[in-house]
């Protein structure tokens, strides 16, 4: 068989992407992303997600496929892994090119918008413990409660935020917690946290950084932020 013979991949991703190629969806572009945290070693399901991702952005002519390290702990993450996660992915033949990113690059724009979250009184500054959160949150078939620190003022959860920043509070004293609905039948929906304390160094931004975004928060602001077009998640951490 010669390789005008050969089809082309096809599976419900890659029919995902051609259909929004044919409709000239993000311009005609394809931007997928290879989103490690770089906490640890890579597996054969981070293999997989890399040969998706690459993959799909090599068989388009404007694919492009971002290397881009979710480095929101540092109480986990270092330079070693950083490291061994770009060899594990040239030994499997794919090069991300100009395309690393770190989610530490956008710490400052990731603090203006929870500031801006604040602000619209869409996020506010909680004071329960991490015990309490979760007793509060409620279960699959029971309904949350609110935080009793759910009414603060824009004016004290500013405040209050911006000194969590300048260090003054010790690790779990304080969280901010974006302001959605208790009652929502998805847990994770029930006030997530967005930020925490953390006073640890980070492997890129040194001691600038006493509070940093959960996963969840900055994970899908990066993507936006680099303009990926596909963002191809995986379901192991349902």
């Amino acid at each position: 068989m010669n390789a005008a013979d050969r089809k082309a991949p096809s599976d419900f991703i890659r029919d995902i992407v051609r259909e929004d190629l044919k409709a000239n969806k993000n311009d005609g572009r394809v931007v997928t992303r290879f989103p490690p945290e770089p906490n640890g070693y890579l597996h054969i399901g981070h293999a997989k997600s890399i040969c998706i991702n690459f993959g799909i952005a090599l068989e388009n002519k404007a694919g492009v496929c971002h290397l881009r390290f979710d480095d929101t702990n540092p109480s986990k993450e270092s330079t070693e892994y950083t490291e061994s996660i770009k060899s594990d992915i040239r030994w499997l033949g794919f090069n991300w090119g100009r395309h690393l990113y770190y989610a530490s690059d956008y710490f400052d724009k990731l603090y203006q918008y929870a500031v801006e979250l604040i602000k619209d009184g869409k996020a506010y500054v909680c004071s329960l413990t991490t015990d309490e959160i979760r007793e509060y949150r409620g279960t699959l078939t029971e309904p949350g409660k609110d935080s009793p620190y759910r009414t603060r003022s824009v004016e004290e959860n500013l405040d209050l935020f911006e000194r969590m920043r300048k260090g003054e509070f010790e690790g779990g004293s304080h969280v901010l917690r974006a302001k959605i609905d208790m009652a929502s039948p998805n847990l994770n929906m029930r006030d997530p946290v967005l930020y925490r304390i953390r006073h640890e160094s980070h492997h890129r931004t040194g001691d600038k950084w006493c509070i940093y975004p959960m996963y969840d928060f900055a994970h899908c602001l990066s993507d936006s932020i680099e303009g990926i077009t596909h963002s191809i998640c995986t379901l192991e951490f349902e």
